[in-house]
């Protein structure tokens, strides 16, 4: 690609050499200046494919010392990823980025952009109190990034967004990810694009093919024992969804009752619990991370071995967001979804609206500590047999 010795440089010190297909696809137009509008599935390299181009840009000489790019995303934690993935590729000459969300002290965000800032990543809810307060000037803005624009939607920023777009020069570049391309992000589209490229790769609306799916209907009384399991049959990094908050709490509570390593996240965690219990996820200090649907967007964990859903999500297209934490670029992953009572019908809901089959597994507990002496001392293996087979 027709990038700076510099940039390739810092690009290939993180070992990012070959550009995956929406890379290869987004980069080009976005570095002529076009529009870009591309969808694909989760942990395909989207952050990425807006970064290079912005970073490519600023690498110019004679950028005005003013906010030239805006990020706008859903959550405070995928704010921070893409906020720590410009910090490692950036110029050193170039200013560090301001990153804007809620739960933190805003003092360092306010001088952050007064240093002179070219890069903003915010959520749409604190970045609106700042232009309301008038803390920060977008007028110069030159690129605008809309990451994860389906879920900003769905959390009902679409008021704050047009908000704040309409502090935006129309003289600029616009740049829109999405896992999906529904009513609204069209509609979106049609407001603030001009003839954009449009990238679309693979369905948005499966899972990953890395991605090994498969199902356990158990009665309601073992369900925690299978999760069990599972977890000590699977050494790797695991990511567990829990439907509410409340439910995310006893879940972890029993796990490190039980002796292993978690921690969770839910929307009523403080932001620094939420960092340090991703943090440490993510540096292998927690096997386990327990969370609500807040994690199914915007956690950026490479090495997550396996998804489980403890409890099925409300939405059907969550189910693709949840289990796309795992099987990311390239690399396999196993999801497997935990299924009783009610929830078996309403899994085959989830697969008729997805058009899924999702493999059946069936499970004989022992029961007690029992079943955790003999799980422990059974192969991984026995946890990958095909559908309709039987482990205890």
């Amino acid at each position: 690609m027709p990038l700076s010795a510099g940039l390739q440089q810092k690009l290939a010190q993180f070992h990012f050499t070959t550009p995956t297909p929406v890379q290869a696809s987004a980069i080009p137009p976005a570095l002529e200046g076009k529009d870009v509008l591309a969808t694909a599935q989760t942990g395909t390299g989207k952050t990425l494919a807006f970064l290079i181009p912005i970073i490519e840009r600023l690498a110019a000489p004679g950028v005005p010392n003013k906010v030239s790019a805006l990020i706008l995303v859903p959550t405070r934690e995928l704010a921070m990823q893409v906020h720590e993935q410009y910090e490692k590729l950036r110029e050193r000459k170039a200013a560090p980025a301001a990153l804007v969300i809620g739960g933190v002290n805003e003092q360092r965000q306010i001088q952050a952009v007064r240093r002179g800032a070219n890069v903003v990543v915010a959520t749409p809810g604190r970045l609106e109190d700042f232009l309301r307060r008038k803390l920060v000037n977008l007028r110069s803005v030159t690129t605008l990034v809309l990451d994860e624009s389906d879920r900003m939607l769905d959390m009902g920023f679409l008021p704050a967004i047009r908000r704040i777009v309409a502090e935006l020069s129309r003289e600029r570049q616009t740049l829109c990810f999405s896992a999906t391309l529904e009513a609204s992000v069209a509609h979106l589209v049609n407001d603030y694009m001009k003839n954009p490229v449009r990238v679309a790769l693979g369905s948005t609306s499966k899972p990953a093919d890395t991605v090994e799916l498969h199902a356990f209907e158990v009665p309601l009384a073992e369900k925690s024992e299978v999760l069990r399991q599972l977890l000590y049959a699977d050494k790797g990094q695991t990511l567990i969804f829990a439907r509410t908050k409340r439910g995310t709490e006893r879940l972890t509570k029993t796990l490190v009752r039980d002796g292993f390593s978690a921690a969770m996240i839910h929307g009523d965690r403080s932001q620094s619990q939420r960092t340090g219990a991703l943090q440490g996820f993510d540096q292998g200090k927690f096997q386990i991370l327990v969370a609500t649907d807040v994690a199914s967007r915007g956690i950026h964990v490479t090495n997550i071995a396996h998804v489980i859903n403890y409890d099925l999500p409300q939405v059907a297209e969550d189910f693709i967001h949840r289990v796309g934490r795992t099987g990311r670029m390239g690399t396999a992953g196993r999801a497997s979804t935990l299924v009783s009572g009610t929830e078996i019908g309403e899994l085959r809901s989830i697969e008729r609206a997805l058009k899924l089959k999702i493999a059946r597994k069936q499970v004989n507990s022992a029961g007690g500590t029992e079943a955790r002496r003999v799980q422990n001392t059974l192969p991984t293996r026995t946890l990958s047999c095909m559908a309709g087979e039987v482990f205890s």
